[in-house]
């Protein structure tokens, strides 16, 4: 069974940094696409990044320059580091990945940026 939990989210300053993680089981950081998305109450879910199989990140307009995804296989781990950080950017963030046509997600991690 595929779960995916975040962590790394917290309250930061506009101009703030922070490393979101997602720690993989059930499936593979390597062999699926592996997403990042955020969420803020009353509003779709919106993409961010995607990290390839091989390796290729792709990024929304809105966060290119800023966030970076990366991964470390040998925990089976996808990351999100997010830099200048602006109030926009709060949301919840969620990790996802699609294995065998079913999505999925985790909880999700809260980032709150203050002005």
């Amino acid at each position: 069974q595929v779960h995916l939990v975040e962590s790394g989210g917290g309250l930061v300053q506009a101009g703030g940094s922070l490393r979101l993680s997602c720690v993989a089981s059930g499936t593979s950081t390597r062999s699926y696409v592996m997403g990042w998305y955020r969420q803020v109450p009353g509003k779709q879910r919106e993409w961010v990044a995607e990290m390839q199989p091989g390796g290729s990140a792709n990024y929304a307009d809105s966060v290119k320059g800023r966030f970076t995804i990366s991964r470390e296989i040998a925990e089976n781990t996808v990351y999100l580091q997010t830099n200048s950080l602006a109030p926009e950017d709060t949301a919840v963030y969620y990790c996802n990945v699609i294995q065998w046509g079913v999505n999925y997600w985790g909880k999700g991690t809260l980032v709150t940026v203050s002005s």
